[in-house]
């Protein structure tokens, strides 16, 4: 705005400041955010540490006013009577907000996620903006995102779900069986939620829930578990035969296999800039890492075990046909194996390649100033290399004057494939908190009825002259022309809701029923209402039967676990009642009409 040259300069330079403080701000809070060795365990015990996720946060959101201005607008009831259930609401959400690292968190979680699904059946029209914005922070990076859209409160919850699943799988204690198996089923479900995102929301306004970010955290999910099966594997298998070494090799040959594709993806275009260097660098290194682990139980199971008997030689053979990737040169497999000189030249050549990769591994770990705080990696992979040295050392002979060939990798093999585990929705039980409302099949956001008319009607010499079908609330599913209903201005496809003043929108059938019998020669008042583009006999049915099958995402919805009105079986039970004992001429059987189908009953 200016053409001072002085003054853009100033302003350039202070321009160029306030960046690299953000810059510099983007790098601490990526740091924090992507600590690996927060939600560690605390036991004693060596093992690789994990890579969990930090949760999103999000701000504070009041909803007092936009629902009460809705349920006034939209539902035609006093939106203050609804102050409890608006509050309770609120609270759940800000409990969400910060869950404990277990079970109950998950539980929490969702439970918030669930009562999502009724919040956007009640207050989301399709046509209009409830007028709030949700706010989220990327889990890695902290940059804030918004959007109106309720799918972006539900996605952000999952993506929690998923990454307290990390949180609570790295926390496990690993060197038991009990921890071992809590950490892969952890893993499992982070792996399950991951994708169920990637799958069902789509265009998220922020980087960690981009279809390429959710496809990296799913892959490393996935290699973790692999990672923990090698461990489990370990415990498990405490004899030293060659048979179980050899498994041993191959399985941690398929843990640096998934690591490998998780470095790969890592390093792809659009993830590349995102994830955070130790990250990449810890992929990376277990990468390594367990290809050394590969050649170094191969090497041992060819030189600590003794050459094939001729009893054990097809087993043997069998097994290492399918142990490498490409046959290893030099004598025939059966010579391989019952000769201890020739089992000791290949487990050298393996013994050779597990220490390049050891060194590897710590070269790539010396890169990443993050990962060379963590002492607990630095001491598990310089074990790791002394072992490998100090076997080497072993078994090299002084008069070795053959030159060490170059191993064959390891075929990788795995006796427990991970399992990607989608969320369970139903586990958790959650009632609609706004169910006072009445029934979602009719009283929903995306439904418009017209205001609600009150009736005052007289019982005839043949009763009240309509149809009823179905439960919650019930449907006049035929009037007779000329008869009571008719004349006091009932309809086809009025739906009950109350009954002398006694709210009916939740009644069953046979409730009403007993209402409307017990009325005596005043006769009785039904407020009822008309779903706008429902009227008629045939549009009410589609109407009824659309609305009372449900189909939402939650499981957990009882409104859809109910049987549809048509087979309820309330509706099915014929109650023909009126002041004669005996039907005239003039009753049912004269209608003019042929609706009254087997599940509707005429009064």
């Amino acid at each position: 705005a200016t053409s001072n040259h002085k003054v853009k300069e100033t302003v350039a330079l202070e321009l160029s400041y306030v960046n690299s403080n953000l810059q510099l701000l983007k790098e601490e809070l990526e740091e924090l955010n992507s600590s690996v060795d927060v939600y560690q365990n605390d036991s004693e015990s060596i093992s690789v540490p994990m890579i969990p996720l930090g949760l999103k946060e999000t701000k504070e959101l009041d909803l007092l006013m936009p629902l009460k201005d809705l349920i006034s607008e939209h539902y035609g009831e006093d939106g203050t009577l609804f102050e409890k259930e608006i509050k309770e609401f609120m609270e759940l959400r800000q409990a969400m907000r910060t869950p404990s690292r277990n079970e109950a968190g998950l539980e929490l979680l969702m439970e918030y996620y669930n009562q999502l699904y009724f919040l956007d059946s009640r207050f989301f029209p399709p046509n209009r903006s409830l007028g709030v914005f949700f706010h989220w922070y990327d889990s890695l990076t902290g940059v804030p995102s918004h959007q109106r859209a309720l799918a972006f409160e539900k996605g952000s919850v999952l993506f929690n779900i998923g990454a307290l699943h990390t949180q609570i799988g790295a926390r496990q204690d690993r060197a038991s069986l009990p921890g071992l198996n809590q950490a892969i089923d952890a893993f499992q479900k982070a792996a399950g939620a991951f994708n169920y995102l990637k799958e069902n929301f789509s265009n998220a306004p922020s980087l960690d829930m981009s279809a390429a970010s959710l496809n990296m955290l799913v892959r490393l999910m996935i290699a973790q578990v692999q990672e923990c099966v090698f461990e489990k594997m370990t415990l498990l298998r405490a004899q030293h035969d060659f048979l179980t070494r050899l498994q041993l090799a191959q399985e941690a040959a398929r843990v640096e296999d998934v690591y490998s594709l998780v470095h790969q993806t890592m390093t792809q275009a659009h993830v590349k800039d995102y994830v955070p260097f130790s990250w990449t660098t810890m992929v990376h290194v277990k990468s390594e890492h367990f290809k050394a682990l590969s050649h170094y139980f191969a090497a041992i199971a060819l030189c600590d075990c003794p050459a094939a008997s001729d009893a054990e030689l097809p087993e043997q053979e069998k097994a290492f046909i399918q142990f490498h990737v490409t046959m290893p040169e030099g004598p025939s497999l059966r010579a391989l194996l019952q000769d201890p000189e020739e089992r000791r030249k290949l487990g050298k050549a393996h013994l050779k390649k597990a220490i390049m990769k050891h060194e590897e591994a710590m070269r790539i770990h010396g890169l990443c100033k993050i990962l060379r705080k963590m002492d607990i990696l630095q001491e598990v992979l310089s074990f790791a290399h002394k072992r490998s040295l100090s076997k080497y050392s072993e078994i090299d002979h002084e008069e070795d004057f053959f030159e060490t060939g170059d191993a064959p990798d390891i075929l990788p093999k795995t006796h427990q494939k991970p399992e990607i585990k989608s969320p369970n929705f139903s586990q958790v039980k959650v009632t609609d908190l706004f169910h006072r409302l009445g029934p979602l099949s009719v009283f929903s956001a995306k439904n418009k009825w017209y205001p609600a008319r009150r009736v005052h009607l007289m019982r005839g010499e043949n009763g009240f002259g309509f149809t009823l079908r179905g439960d919650s609330p019930v449907l006049i599913a035929g009037v007779i022309p000329g008869g009571c209903a008719a004349e006091a201005g009932l309809k086809e496809g009025d739906y009950i809701i109350s009954v002398n003043g006694k709210d009916c929108k939740w009644s069953k059938h046979a409730e009403v029923v007993q209402l409307l019998k017990s009325t005596g020669e005043e006769g009785v008042e039904i407020d009822v209402i008309t779903l706008q583009g429902s009227e008629g006999p045939k549009a009410a049915d589609k109407k009824a039967a659309a609305m009372s099958s449900g189909s939402g995402v939650l499981k957990s919805n009882k409104e859809n676990n109910r049987k549809s009105l048509m087979n309820s079986k309330s509706a099915s039970t014929l109650l023909v009642w009126s002041k004669k004992s005996k039907r005239s001429k003039k009753s049912t059987y004269g209608v003019p009409f042929t609706a009254v189908g087997d599940n509707e009953v005429m009064y």
